[in-house]
């Protein structure tokens, strides 16, 4: 189920595709804890049901039984399983026959969360297919329907459902509905996989709701990138430290003829969750692994559930696991991380090269080195209920940056995580606003509509010095009307939350509370064809940056839909790129006579090189059509579009990476002295390699106007 080859298959017509419909059923409903005991698959082949060569078997789930109101549902029992293979039998026959297609299913983020989990609990690979859904598609053609259950669908196009709650039956039935929708689609203007992702991605509203009760994505499209942005985790800490480095010493053991009583007080006195066991003749120094086992607070609890208070006089050898799972001391802690993962376990001996037991690992000392920076600050974010919430983890960022820097990420790495976070936080805002307009007795939204983010952010370019740049597209509304009047209070709410958790005021009052930066679709296009046709560039001031837009929160279709509209209308028209990069005033950076000017000892490393280069990235993508947001990304279609000189974009792009790690390394220590980061570098404390990377990257952006200009008029 690789991902590289199946991208070739976004243009293939819905008509004429080759693709599985597959089902699974389940001990439950809740995806982190359901077993999968029946597993089916039809195949579609060109556009036509096969019946024949499906796939139907059912799996035994391990240990675990089969609870009487799942059996109630499709009618399988322990009894139907008991000589059944387990998942890890089947699963290399079933991936091989979704392998290189497109995979259906009907809310396929339940089918898709099972499988994963069933992978993981045997430590097999996963790897998800591309996948359409057909509760989706059917909500795009048929918004109005009251219900898209597998059987409302089926008897609104008029499609058998026979075998129903047996996954062979419902896989079929979901091929059937989904051949049914083709032409209803192709009404719709849907006519590939790609547009059907795409027009799935921006119902965001029910992937939001699948993806709370724990379903996997059931679609990866451009909307829904865009609607919910996930944070970059760009995390090397596992490849670059070692067991030894985090395990907790010494390792505490008791002995096999203990009570589980003892033990269980043990563990609460050391403010531990587990105690490693030996046997009493070996005693408690020099135990090896094989050797010993391991009780857990987890173990005690299910022998009280099974047994009652009688389990607290049992030996601890009862109720342990044996041998102990372990790893060596020397290994990087990601050994640590996939073991644990594989084998479903939450505590890991740590052995030296003799397998002596000389440490301690849970998955809580995994978590440990980072948890107060990055690992828990998307969830304080996204747990925060109001501006202090918001605040207190917003203040968890600079040590996050200066952590990741010093595990070697750049600045442009460290810089999208960083612009994730502002995302993260910006939804937030907007989830709370929501709140205090209902509170406030203005309702929830009056129309559907999408809160972006601007600029830096919206190009996953943000770093420590930053203000607000966003805006509110709603689906309807005049300006100054009843909808208009809700979203500029909520507007409001939201500048004021991000403003008291630590992101300023715009001082160019780029905010979704002020009119020029709210409005429905309509109202948005109109400014669109109005900036187009402008001839001085004052009157444009800020307008660029709209072109960078990420939706954070909402119907991200919309804001895709404004997006799209706005590069359609821009592309090819030179004057109005031209306009764009003519009221760049870029201070000269370097001395007549050779080295960099600076004040105060300081060089302003935005005006003298980021903006310049970002506008001149910005104004060319737009002229050739080039939809990327990330200036890297922006110059790299420059450079595959157009006869620019590939050294002179390649010294370009350098020179962005050069000034995001020194901007941010500079913002990292002026935090650390009380001071408010900004984009100014104090030169003299600069090693002579980054000295001289700072000079190189100085000069290349001294020839951004006559490439800029070139590329403008000539291509």
């Amino acid at each position: 189920m690789g991902r590289a080859m199946d991208r070739t298959k976004g243009g293939v017509p819905l008509l004429s595709l080759d693709a599985v419909v597959i089902d699974t059923e389940t001990t439950g409903l809740d995806p982190r804890k359901a077993r999968v005991i029946e597993l089916a698959a039809a195949r579609i082949s060109g556009g036509k049901l096969l019946i024949e060569g499906s796939f139907r078997q059912l799996l035994r789930p391990g240990s675990e039984l089969i609870p009487a109101t799942a059996t109630r549902i499709h009618g399988i029992d322990d009894a139907a399983v008991a000589e059944s293979p387990p998942f890890v039998d089947v699963w290399s026959r079933f991936k091989a026959l979704l392998d290189q297609k497109v995979v259906i299913g009907h809310t396929i983020g339940f089918d898709l969360a099972v499988l994963k989990r069933e992978c993981d609990l045997a430590g097999l690979q996963w790897s998800r297919p591309r996948t359409l859904d057909t509760r989706l598609l059917a909500e795009i053609v048929a918004p109005e329907l009251a219900g898209y259950s597998l059987e409302k669908l089926a008897a609104w196009l008029d499609v058998d459902a026979v075998d129903r709650h047996s996954a062979l039956g419902d896989a079929v039935a979901t091929a059937r509905i989904f051949l049914a929708l083709v032409p209803k689609l192709r009404e719709c203007g849907i006519r590939t996989v790609a547009e059907a992702e795409r027009a799935c991605g921006a119902l965001s509203r029910q992937l939001d709701h699948e993806a709370r009760i724990g379903w996997i994505e059931a679609v990866e499209a451009p909307a829904r990138i865009d609607a919910e942005q996930m944070v970059k985790r760009v995390d090397s800490y596992p490849y670059r430290h070692r067991n030894r480095d985090i395990m907790r010493t010494p390792p505490l053991f008791v002995t096999t003829n203990a009570r589980v009583s003892d033990a269980l007080a043990r563990m609460m006195r050391e403010n531990v969750s587990s105690l490693y066991v030996s046997n009493p003749e070996t005693g408690m120094d020099g135990v090896k692994a094989a050797e010993a086992g391991v009780i857990t607070e987890r173990d005690v609890l299910r022998a009280i559930d099974g047994l009652g208070a009688g389990a607290l006089e049992l030996p601890v050898s009862r109720i342990m696991s044996r041998p102990l799972v372990s790893v060596a001391a020397d290994a990087f802690v990601y050994r640590a991380i996939g073991r644990m993962s594989r084998l479903n376990t939450r505590h890991l001996g740590v052995v030296d090269e003799t397998g002596r037991v000389i440490g301690a690992l849970s998955a809580r000392d995994l978590l440990r080195p980072q948890a107060a920076e990055g690992i828990l600050l998307g969830d304080e974010i996204d747990a925060a209920s109001d501006a202090r919430a918001l605040s207190a983890a917003w203040g968890k960022l600079p040590p996050l940056a200066e952590s990741l820097l010093g595990e070697g990420l750049s600045g442009r790495d460290v810089a999208e995580v960083i612009s994730s976070e502002l995302c993260a936080l910006s939804r937030q805002a907007a989830v709370i606003a929501e709140g205090l307009m209902r509170e406030g007795g203005q309702g929830g939204p009056p129309s559907p509509y999408a809160l972006v983010v601007l600029g830096s952010a919206g190009r996953g370019e943000s770093l420590l010095a930053m203000d607000q740049d966003n805006a509110v597209i709603f689906e309807r509304g005049e300006p100054g009307g009843s909808e208009d009047r809700w979203f500029a209070a909520f507007g409001a709410h939201v500048a004021d939350l991000l403003h008291e958790a630590g992101v300023p005021y715009c001082k160019g009052g780029v905010m979704a509370r002020n009119e020029a930066w709210r409005g429905s679709i309509a109202t948005w296009r109109n400014r669109i064809d109005h900036w187009i046709s402008r001839s001085n560039p004052s009157d444009l001031l800020s307008v660029d940056i709209f072109f960078d837009l990420r939706a954070v929160h909402g119907d991200g279709g919309l804001a895709l839909a404004v997006r799209r509209a706005a590069f359609d209308a821009a592309v090819g028209q030179v004057t109005f790129a031209k306009l764009l990069v003519e009221g760049i005033d870029t201070p000269a950076s370097l001395k007549f006579l050779g080295g960099i000017r600076t004040e105060a000892g300081r060089i302003d490393l935005k005006r003298a090189g980021l903006f310049g280069l970002v506008a001149a990235a910005r104004a060319l993508a737009i002229r050739y059509g080039i939809e990327a947001r990330s200036t890297p990304a922006r110059l790299a279609g420059i450079k595959a579009c157009t006869n620019a000189s590939e050294s002179d974009i390649d010294a370009l792009e350098e020179a962005h990476g050069v000034f995001f790690d020194l901007i941010l390394a500079q913002q990292i220590e002026d935090v650390h002295h009380g001071m408010p980061p900004s984009n100014a570098v104090a030169v003299k404390q600069l090693t002579a390699r980054e000295y001289h990377r700072l000079l190189a990257g100085l000069e290349a952006v001294t020839a951004i106007d006559v490439l800029t200009r070139d590329l403008l008029f000539n291509g």
